[in-house]
């Protein structure tokens, strides 16, 4: 008998999708989010209207539930202490210490969530040549795929939530100077923020199968990555916000700054939730 027919799809030159047409007529469907994410391979049968699911191996399902747990649970505590810190500067005592403090307590979950988010990625299930049963291997802590388009999108989440670190450890520096403020607290927040969009844009092209963004109404994942981008987004307003004018020393505005990073955190909080759901 000979090879299943193949056909590829997704972003550039990464490969998001994957179906095989069968010589008896069952029709094989790999998509990367939901076999990392669910266990799940989509086969449909001659003759049959939809796909049904085929999953991964036991030992597999309960490492993407634990994993997903642990990320998930470490979105919603990071977002929440930022929203709490931006809170405490803008209605608070204006005490930078404890602001400083309680973000950098939600910068370790979100280190955390970005860290968990790529193990998930390193220890799902692979697809078997052909199309045949989901495969698990054994345990990574690391591992170096930059052609897979989920390593990427979550090595990039990983790496922003590192180099939002450097900021939140500089936060706590005094007697700067306004030009070593912009370089070592502010420059670091930008370059997190970046880091964070072209993660979820690449977690967009994962989902929609294509470069250019897409609507999934649907579809949980989608929903997830949406709010997260929109947090994203909000985090790079309050980093602009936040500059500090070298002539008077004080930020452009203090009030987006602080609101942009509240709602922002709101939005990871929530995507975290969403994420529990998305699980075998």
């Amino acid at each position: 008998m000979g090879q299943p027919e193949q056909h590829a799809e997704g972003a550039g030159p990464f490969t998001t999708r994957l179906t095989w047409q069968r010589a008896e007529g069952e029709t094989v469907v790999w998509e990367s989010r939901l076999a990392r994410r669910r266990g799940v391979l989509s086969v449909r049968g001659p003759g049959e209207a939809a796909g049904r699911p085929s999953t991964a191996g036991p030992m597999a399902l309960r490492r993407l539930r634990r994993l997903n747990a642990i990320a998930s649970g470490a979105f919603v505590t990071g977002g929440a202490l930022f929203a709490a810190g931006a809170a405490i500067s803008q209605f608070g005592s204006g005490d930078p210490l404890l602001s400083a403090s309680v973000y950098f307590a939600g910068g370790l979950f979100f280190n955390t969530g970005g860290y968990v988010s790529l193990l998930q990625v390193l220890n799902a299930p692979r697809h078997a040549p052909g199309g045949g049963a989901l495969v698990t291997a054994g345990w990574r802590w690391w591992g170096y795929e930059p052609m897979r388009l989920d390593w990427l999108s979550t090595f990039v989440l990983f790496v922003g939530t590192l180099v939002f670190g450097v900021n939140l450890l500089d936060s706590f520096l005094r007697g700067l100077s306004v030009q070593q403020v912009n370089r070592l607290v502010w420059t670091p927040d930008m370059i997190g923020c970046v880091l964070f969009l072209v993660s979820g844009h690449l977690a967009f092209a994962e989902i929609c199968h294509r470069s250019l963004p897409c609507l999934r109404s649907r579809s949980l994942g989608w929903w997830i990555v949406a709010v997260n981008q929109f947090g994203s987004l909000l985090f790079m307003v309050s980093a602009l916000a936040a500059f500090t004018r070298p002539s008077t020393g004080s930020l452009l505005n203090t009030g987006i700054a602080n609101w942009g990073t509240l709602t922002g955190a709101v939005c990871f909080s929530v995507g975290g939730v969403l994420q529990l759901f998305e699980r075998p």
